[in-house]
């Protein structure tokens, strides 16, 4: 067993590669990892293209057809606007502020509960009492 750890131990303080440092132009800060325009507007294309979003914009009475015209007549700069508006949408609401705000509520009610300011669970007893 000892063998095992001490083999295990070795194998994580091995280097792995190391890194190299280098000094690059300005302009080139933040190009690697944004996407192209191209890429932007397939995102857009397929964004649009999906039965739930064109069923909300048919319920707002805007005919997909049409919103997929006026997305390909968008500049570059507001594909580029539109499509970071579209990444920063939550998908499926905002469940998890409404699951903090349901745990906070029964956490303030038992502890109401337990300085007997109230009598909501039956499971626990009054501490004053």
């Amino acid at each position: 067993m000892s063998a095992i750890v001490t083999g295990a131990l070795l194998a994580t303080t091995l280097p792995v590669n190391p890194g190299h440092a280098a000094m690059i132009a300005t302009d080139a800060v933040g190009v690697a990892g944004t996407p192209s325009t191209a890429a932007l507007r397939a995102r857009l294309d397929a964004f649009l293209r999906r039965a739930d979003v064109q069923a909300g914009l048919t319920r707002l009475g805007v005919p997909p057809v049409e919103a997929q015209a006026r997305v390909a007549a968008l500049s570059d700069a507001e594909v580029d606007l539109l499509a970071g508006r579209v990444a920063d949408v939550p998908a499926g609401g905002d469940t998890a502020g409404l699951a903090g705000l349901v745990l906070l509520t029964v956490i303030v009610m038992l502890v109401s509960d337990v300085l007997c300011y109230t009598n909501i669970f039956q499971f626990n007893r009054c501490v004053l009492r």
